[in-house]
């Protein structure tokens, strides 16, 4: 039988400082190795599945003599179980930092989401929406938290303050939530059921946003007041209120039109291609150009140091009040976006064009992803005829009758 080590105590320990391997008993194989710079460690010499394994234990002083003995007998105590404990310890970190990963906060997960999915929103106005909704109501009670442990209880702590007062903000916060704990579930760092889910979920917990309050839409000029309103409109000078008339004559969206640029038009075709990086839809989109979308452009001015249609100061393109407040001059409450809605109304009231001819004319999906699939061209041509109808209509103010 081998020699058993003599079983050194705590001040013998202490004592050893001859490079090599000193067995200090106690435990079979526990020794306390000493390097030639003199740094101690803990090392259990064992045999794994008939193989000699040594096992670091940590280093001395800071793992005491009775802290390395007690390790060794947990350790031989796994030998004996035929389980190799190396590896089992090699296996327990890795799987603390896994758990240590995806230790994600709320806040973090929903920055992250927002720094890699905001180059699809169409403007920088999107992502301010989705910083000010969360960082507002929802960091203040769930941006702390684990995005493992958000549960419908936190979810609700979230939206009921704000859901009856604030409800559109409160249902448009709840879609962020709900998006964000979606892409924190595919990345990995929470599992289960998503708490801010609305149907067949939330939608038995909190009122429906329809019935607590009514959607506010953009407020639209009726079409019948178009042609007066553009009278008006053309008598006014200045930028903006000529990217205004622009806006009507090619039902357009703001941001659309001011950032139009010479080199998107093809003045003998009558045609304007907006890029699709302007686009809402992320789509290139043709605009065919009525003979008074075309006169209007004829008669604006050319600058060599720019190419924009409708420069603001400083040769930069409008800002994004500049139509709402050319038209508030005119004192008027409707809004520039709302002349969509006038354009809409009146392909569907006065005139026989397909609806879905003014859907694309708006530039507007397709809701069918088989109608989508199967459409391959945009009906620039008949899309031209109604733009130039709804042209000529924009120009006939409606008589008022006498009283």
């Amino acid at each position: 039988m081998p020699k058993k080590a003599a079983e050194l105590g705590p001040l013998q320990v202490s004592r050893l400082t001859k490079p090599g391997a000193h067995a200090v008993g106690g435990v079979a194989g526990l020794q306390l190795k000493i390097n030639d710079a003199g740094a101690r460690s803990w090392v259990l010499r064992t045999m794994v599945a008939g193989k000699r394994r040594d096992m670091g234990l940590g280093g001395f002083p800071d793992v005491t003599l009775a802290q390395a003995r007690e390790k060794a007998r947990a350790a031989r105590a796994q030998v004996g179980e035929g389980v190799d404990p190396i590896q089992a310890r090699q296996a327990a970190r890795s799987a603390s930092a896994a758990a240590l990963a995806k230790a994600k906060t709320f806040d973090q997960c929903a920055a992250a989401f927002i720094k890699a999915k905001s180059g699809e929103w169409a403007n920088a106005k999107h992502r301010a929406q989705w910083d000010s909704t969360l960082e507002t109501f929802a960091s203040p009670v769930i941006g702390g938290l684990l995005v493992q442990d958000v549960a419908v209880s936190n979810v609700l702590d979230v939206l009921e303050p704000i859901w009856k007062t604030k409800t559109e903000t409160a249902s448009r916060l709840r879609g962020r939530i709900e998006t964000i704990l979606d892409w924190a579930t595919a990345r990995g760092y929470r599992t289960g059921e998503n708490p801010a889910r609305w149907r067949g979920h939330l939608d038995q917990l909190l009122a429906r946003p329809k019935k607590i309050a009514k959607t506010k839409h953009h407020e639209a000029l009726p079409f019948d007041a178009v042609g007066a309103f553009m009278v008006d409109l053309r008598a006014v000078e200045g930028s903006s209120a000529r990217a205004l008339e622009f806006v009507v004559l090619t039902a357009g969206r703001s941001g659309e039109i001011r950032g139009a640029r010479w080199s998107e038009i093809d003045v003998h075709g009558k045609v304007w291609t907006v890029p699709a990086e302007r686009m809402k839809g992320k789509k290139e989109h043709r605009v065919p150009l009525s003979s008074q979308a075309l006169r209007l452009l004829a008669a604006l001015p050319l600058f060599e140091d720019h190419d924009l249609l409708f420069p603001g100061r400083s040769n930069a393109p409008l800002s994004d009040m500049s139509l709402t407040a050319c038209m508030r001059r005119m004192k008027l409450t409707a809004v520039p976006h709302g002349f969509r809605s006038t354009f809409r109304d009146w392909a569907a009231e006065r005139t026989n064009f397909p609806r879905d001819l003014a859907e694309m004319a708006l530039a507007h999906a397709i809701e069918s992803d088989v109608e989508a699939a199967y459409r391959r061209g945009d009906m620039l041509a008949k899309r031209a005829k109604m733009m130039q109808a709804w042209a000529d209509f924009c120009g006939k103010p409606a008589i008022v009758p006498a009283r």
